[in-house]
């Protein structure tokens, strides 16, 4: 499943982030590969935000769709 499938409320892991560029950049804003996760926000149309011990972080749809997740 991809990131941008989820619902708000649900708990996910991080299983793939396939771009290295991308990778890179999310892990010093604490988005890696087994990272667990919760959707606190999914925009219609726009970012999903993804909530991190007390940090929010929006990801923009496109990136989302990217982005492989399973629900835990």
């Amino acid at each position: 499943m991809t990131l941008d499938k989820i619902n708000r409320g649900q708990k996910i892991e991080i299983l793939q982030i396939p771009n290295e560029k991308i990778r890179v950049q999310a892990i010093r804003i604490g988005l890696y590969e087994g990272a667990n996760l919760v959707c606190s926000q999914k925009v219609f149309a726009g970012p999903i935000v993804l909530q991190n011990r007390f940090q929010e972080i929006a990801i923009g749809r496109k990136l989302a769709q990217t982005i492989k997740v399973k629900a835990v």
